[in-house]
């Protein structure tokens, strides 16, 4: 057999037995709400910026992108900026004329100066504004002319309504083939009031939104290849398809 081949059967083999592996998930499970407890996806940086992401998310949206291959990445939430740097840079090596259009309900002088300063910010558009107003949105549709592969990342408010909105609103920008993801579905998997201080909760969170969002929309399916091959993931069932 071609060694190749070889190497990719055994590898979907590997992914398929670890998916139905419940006490792995268990673990990873466990795993996941530990490093939560301690910040630990507060550790990281992509090109000098705090990407405020697990290293196994970055490299499931890394080959993700490559794959895809946009011109155009909607992401909502910019926070420190290392997410949308992080795009930027995936489209840099893509080679393209990709840009990245963030946008935050409020960006931060010191976070904007760090981006604005930023070798990728050639690449980047900021959008200060709520990620659901009408306004921001028009915004956002001004640069999806002309643009023929969309992706979009939705990282913003975790409540139901506000990502069901996002999803309304964005999701629609995404091109056949292409994904939006959709991060921290994980709250729905962790106990009840666990993060105390934030609106989202078990019954109201990133993954309930999908779950309605896709009850009307046959347009995407889940995509669970990654959350397969993570299993420490942010985002299960995060990643939705657009099918047609």
């Amino acid at each position: 057999m071609n060694p190749i081949k070889k190497f990719l059967r055994e590898r979907k083999e590997r992914i398929s037995a670890q998916a139905a592996d419940s006490g792995f998930k268990k673990r990873s499970l466990e795993w996941t709400r530990e490093s939560m407890e301690k910040q630990y996806v507060y550790n990281f940086e992509w090109m000098g910026r705090p990407i405020i992401q697990y290293p196994q998310d970055v490299i499931a949206l890394q080959e993700l992108i490559w794959q895809v291959k946009p011109d155009l990445i909607i992401e909502t939430g910019i926070a420190h900026g290392g997410s949308i740097i992080f795009s930027a840079s995936m489209l840099e090596l893509i080679g393209n004329d990709g840009i990245v259009v963030g946008i935050d309900i409020d960006i931060r002088d010191h976070n904007r100066k760090e981006i604005e300063s930023h070798p990728m910010f050639k690449r980047i558009e900021l959008i200060e504004g709520s990620s659901i107003s009408e306004e921001t949105v028009a915004q956002v549709d001004k640069f999806t002319e002309g643009r023929e592969t969309v992706l979009v990342i939705l990282d913003s408010m975790h409540t139901h309504e506000h990502v069901l909105a996002e999803l309304t609103h964005y999701a629609p920008y995404v091109s056949k083939h292409s994904y939006v993801v959709v991060l921290d579905t994980f709250v729905e998997d962790l106990p009840r009031g666990f993060f105390q201080d934030r609106p989202w909760d078990v019954g109201n969170n990133p993954k309930t939104a999908v779950y309605e969002y896709l009850q009307d929309h046959p347009e995407f399916e889940l995509d669970a290849s990654f959350e397969n091959k993570l299993m420490i993931t942010v985002a299960p069932s995060g990643y939705l398809k657009r099918v047609s």
